[in-house]
């Protein structure tokens, strides 16, 4: 594959993959998505049916019982027809609660097998898409959909959508019923149901666009609070809670507006159909009446149909109220599977590299160009070009904004390069396969990921199947030991999310015990010592050298004073190589490295002397 084909593919000259904040919807396709979930279990399928099949023949055999109960016993006043009828009546009512019971069971936890399916399906594609998408989307609303979205569909999977389905049938059977019993009333009831449908699907259109409405300003309020619930300490520090308390005010009350919208359409719903079916009825009855008055039809039939004209009309003013609810749920089917539908913006290839075994620790940069799709400033990388051999040591210095974090974005493969190309081992990291590439690289960063489990699991990261043996030797080489020990728990000590309940010296202690664990042949160092006091910053160095020994080394630093023993030096300036060499070389060259070195020392010269003072 040539460079310029893969600049052509790169997800750069795209545009950002943001989420939709909602799309035109016309029809049920969104619950169709669903089905490919359901049919995983088609056993649990089966059962559903047949027992839902068998509860509703239960149900529209009792009607059909009605009439001859009525003439043949009520009318003619002989005890023993209805005494026969009436057992016959409780032997089918134990066969409808049984099945409606089993109908219920099954169904329900079909449900819940398709709610644990798909969140699981909707989490594992998040983690397959890149760096980008998450630039863009905000992971309080992915966690909304995650979560809210989901127990939307949980809500009706399993009660609406048995229900609907029940209620669907017993209106079909019922109108069939209804024929055998009188052919010509029961056309009156062809004319009534498309005057009853009309509503469903008029209200049923808006009802879909408010359900998505709905969801979408809950996912504002669930990022907003996320976003400003992950930072109170900020919030707090800046005085910043009454604004706060008006943004998530505003929020909710957005919310409230769309939640009312959407009932307000639901109401109309019911009532319409309530109405017309009401109005139905009444008109159905009258014409009977005026068939039994001229003996067109017994007594009993008549009872008979009109039960089943309940049936029919209580079925169809249940599936309106339902297929409010089944609207909900299919736009909140709809924005799962946007997220499902997302493509990774980083295309792996279907026959990827294998990476040289054993590992070599080489780092290549070959005219790179890149600029991140989410600004529109100049790029960020021009024309960058350098390499690592094993075990060297190099450090990148520059300004803020000159690249030196994206060089190791670009060296995991969180991004993909403009122009040019990056390698690891001689292997395009576009060409490998995205795994195995990581496997090679460690990295400890300025600000370490603490996760909110204990001291084992974080160090545990770099290695799932570490032994505790292992974890406490890397704990020792990282310096973590000694305070753990102190600890109740020890290893088992739960550190509070994003570490909270540990100090910037323990943290990144911590993040090199991981590295360690890890034993990869390429080590990141992101700021690693820049945020610490000075004990901690002579700990956590005597970690890091440690953990650089025989390793492929690239540090960011902007204290000098760290560096000063790498290898060689990048010097890096608006995205451009501008110099490089060993610390000494730097300085006698007297450019820009020279001047940085200059200031920084005569800086701490000055910190010195005063402490001293």
């Amino acid at each position: 594959m040539s460079d310029t084909t893969k600049e052509a593919d790169s997800p750069t000259a795209k545009e950002p993959p943001r989420l939709k904040a909602g799309a035109k919807a016309t029809s049920f396709a969104a619950l169709g998505r669903l089905v490919p979930f359901i049919l995983r279990y088609p056993v649990r399928v089966f059962w559903t049916l047949v027992f839902l099949l068998v509860a509703a023949v239960a149900s529209l055999s009792i009607p059909a019982l009605a009439g001859d109960f009525i003439d043949e016993g009520f009318i003619t006043r002989n005890i023993e027809v209805v005494s026969g009828y009436a057992w016959v009546i409780v032997i089918i009512a134990a066969v409808m609660a049984v099945s409606a019971g089993a109908r219920y069971y099954f169904i329900s936890v079909i449900g819940e097998r398709v709610i644990t399916d798909l969140r699981k399906a909707v989490f594992e594609h998040l983690l397959t898409l890149d760096a980008t998408f998450f630039d863009v989307n905000r992971v309080g609303e992915l966690t909304s959909r995650l979560n809210a979205d989901v127990a939307v569909i949980r809500n009706a999977i399993g009660s609406s959508a048995s229900l609907f389905l029940r209620s669907a049938i017993l209106m079909v059977g019922a109108v069939g019923m209804m024929f055998l019993t009188n052919f010509q009333l029961a056309l009156g009831v062809i004319v009534v149901i498309p005057i009853i449908v009309l509503p469903l699907v008029y209200f049923g259109r808006r009802m879909r666009k408010a359900s998505r409405r709905t969801q979408s300003t809950l996912a504002d309020i669930s990022a907003m609070a996320t976003e400003t619930l992950s930072s109170v300490k900020t919030i707090k520090s800046f005085v910043q809670e009454g604004e706060q308390r008006r943004l998530f005010g505003t929020y909710s009350e957005a919310s409230f507006r769309a939640e009312m919208a959407r009932l307000l359409t639901r109401s109309f719903l019911i009532g319409a159909v309530m109405f017309v079916g009401t109005t139905a009825m009444v008109a159905l009855v009258w014409l009977g009446s005026q068939a039994v008055f001229s003996g067109a039809v017994t007594t009993g039939e008549l009872a008979q149909f009109g039960i089943y004209a309940v049936v029919a009309t209580g079925s169809l003013t249940n599936m309106s109220d339902l297929f409010g609810t089944l609207q909900q749920v299919a736009g909140a089917t709809e924005r799962l599977f946007e997220l499902l539908d997302t493509e990774p913006g980083l295309p792996v290839r279907p026959d990827p590299v294998a990476m040289p075994e054993p590992p070599v620790g080489t780092v290549g940069f070959e005219n790179v160009d890149f600029t991140y799709v989410t600004r529109d400033d100049a790029p960020i990388l021009r024309n960058l070009s350098f390499t690592v051999t094993p075990g060297q040591t190099v450090a990148l210095v520059g300004a803020s904004g000159a690249g030196k974090s994206t060089v190791f974005a670009l060296l995991q493969r969180f991004y993909d390069v403009r122009a040019g190309k990056v390698t690891i081992d001689g292997v395009d990291v576009r060409d490998a396969e995205p795994g195995a590439l990581r496997t090679r690289l460690a990295s400890v960063d300025q600000e370490p990921v603490i996760f909110a489990g204990t001291v084992a699991e974080n160090i545990r990261l770099g290695k799932p199947d570490a032994t505790d043996a292992e974890i406490e030797a890397a704990a020792k080489a990282a310096l973590v030991h000694e305070f753990v020990s102190e600890l109740d728990a020890g290893y088992d000590t739960i550190v509070g999310e994003r570490g909270v309940m540990l100090s910037g010296g323990q943290k990144q202690r911590i993040a090199i015990a991981r590295a360690l664990l890890k034993d990869a042949p390429i080590l990141l160092l992101d700021e690693a010592t820049s945020a610490l006091d000075a004990q901690s910053e002579h700990l956590v160095q005597k970690a890091l050298e440690r953990l650089m020994e025989g390793r492929t080394t690239l540090v960011i630093a902007h204290r000098l004073a760290t560096i000063r023993n790498a290898d060689r030096i990048l010097v890096l300036e608006k995205g451009e190589l501008i110099d490089e060499g060993t610390h000494d070389e730097l300085v006698a060259k007297g450019g820009r490295y020279a001047e940085l070195a200059k200031l920084q020392f005569r800086l701490a010269e000055g910190e010195a002397t005063a402490a001293v003072g």
